[in-house]
């Protein structure tokens, strides 16, 4: 479903990302691991171009995504909901939730959507007026990600959905998620818990100082000691290429 290949990124003239190659299958959980300033957000904000390519190509269902605006990519079926919620604030839930369905979404989408963030969230039917920035970290957590799923995505892209939540929060969205991928949805995550990525996910990669230098299964990775060699700096950063890089399973 996505395929990334030899993505080069970064920020002007600040490269991030060296030679990454990565893809996510129809259907499937893919967890971004690694350490701080490992370059996580940076792939997926390339990903979705909201930083800089540099090389390589961004390959969605068939559509090169490196050639397309920002603005262009909801209409592919790709979503991505930022860190820290990223909500306007001063706009309502709902308002909020209507943005995510796109310019001139047609009625009946929009009302998919609502009905479909309701019944994942349903606290926020009860907040539909209230405006998004006097609610709790997670109710917030919970309307970024039901906005995310406004445009009808099929492939989600999620950055770190359990910061700064309490843990009965964070079970609540791990829930939800499990759910959207239930529907068919596919999801890439980041989440700095390595333990908790693994159980929730299909397979991982692990990125270190711009580079991916370990890839598989997630079972296989929880099973051994490669993720904690490769946090601490173990592995080689010997680039993204599958056919070079280190792989797990």
């Amino acid at each position: 479903m996505l395929e990334v290949r030899g993505l080069d990124a970064g920020y002007g003239s600040h490269q991030v990302l060296w030679n990454v190659s990565m893809q996510v299958g129809d259907g499937e959980v893919v967890a971004l691991l690694g350490p701080n300033g490992s370059g996580k957000s940076t792939l997926m904000n390339a990903i979705s171009r909201l930083v800089d390519r540099l090389a390589g190509t961004i390959v969605f269902d068939g559509v090169a995504l490196h050639a397309l605006p920002p603005h262009r990519l909801p209409r592919t079926g790709l979503s991505h909901v930022l860190e820290r919620h990223r909500l306007f604030p001063q706009m309502t839930v709902l308002e909020n939730l209507q943005l995510g369905a796109g310019p001139g979404a047609p009625r009946d989408k929009v009302a998919r959507g609502l009905d479909k963030a309701y019944a994942l969230f349903p606290r926020l039917r009860e907040r539909t007026r209230q405006v998004a920035g006097s609610m709790s970290g997670g109710e917030q957590q919970m309307c970024s990600i039901a906005r995310g799923l406004m445009s009808e995505p099929r492939l989600l892209l999620v950055d770190e959905p359990f910061i700064g939540l309490s843990p009965h929060m964070r079970e609540e969205v791990a829930a939800a998620i499990r759910r959207i991928n239930g529907e068919g949805v596919a999801i890439l995550i980041i989440e700095q818990n390595v333990a908790v990525s693994l159980a929730m996910s299909h397979r991982a990669y692990i990125l270190r100082e711009g580079r991916v230098v370990l890839e598989g299964p997630s079972s296989a990775l929880a099973a051994g000691d490669a993720v904690q060699q490769a946090f601490l700096g173990r592995l080689p950063a010997s680039g993204g290429d599958r056919e070079a890089g280190d792989r797990v399973g």
